[in-house]
């Protein structure tokens, strides 16, 4: 990698700091997509000691860049989100990496194909942490920013990731669930 392409990648990259995703912040603000993947990324490190078998070091990575896609397109919430949006998020994400030189050009296709695919162990904790990011976001937000239909989704969204992931986060979904309720009961009186 020439140091030109190291910083134009990093332009590129620097997008998702001023892309903001539909959650707020405990304190009211737009979160932006680099808050929200910085997050999931220390989520995956806090896994140490939880994820036997698991390749916590690959699962990093996959938190790390699973959405540069949006330094192009932008973030969708997922409940707006259509099959149309997520083809060309991942047409995106491909294109993103095809800039890059050897190694890290096929290094980084690979692991967005293992992210698509979903298959892999580590591909399936990536996403429940991804998701359960966003729970934990909604909860430490206002209640005052919620939209109506995200008072039953926060009680639902990345339930099915979390099960299928390791048994520590399917754990952790579930507080999470308690919480939401906890708050919905008290900020909604």
């Amino acid at each position: 990698m020439t140091p030109r392409e190291f910083i134009d990648f990093l332009h590129v990259a620097e997008r998702l700091k001023d892309n903001t995703r539909h959650s707020t912040t405990s304190q009211g603000r737009p979160e932006s997509v680099a808050e929200h993947s910085w997050r999931v990324a220390l989520m995956a490190m806090l896994l140490s000691g939880e994820a036997e078998g698991v390749d916590l070091n690959k699962v990093l990575r996959m938190c790390v860049i699973h959405d540069l896609g949006e330094a192009i397109t932008g973030d969708i919430p997922s409940f707006w989100k259509t099959e149309a949006d997520a083809a060309k998020e991942d047409k995106e994400v491909f294109a993103l990496a095809e800039s890059l030189p050897e190694p890290v050009r096929s290094e980084w296709k690979a692991l967005f194909a293992e992210m698509i695919e979903m298959k892999t162990p580590e591909a399936r904790v990536y996403k429940a942490l991804d998701k359960l990011e966003a729970v934990l976001q909604h909860n430490e937000a206002p209640l005052s920013t919620w939209i109506p239909l995200e008072y039953e989704l926060n009680q639902t969204y990345g339930m099915e990731e979390a099960k299928a992931s390791i048994p520590f986060l399917e754990a952790v979904r579930n507080l999470a669930v308690t919480d939401t309720k906890e708050k919905l009961q008290k900020e909604s009186t």
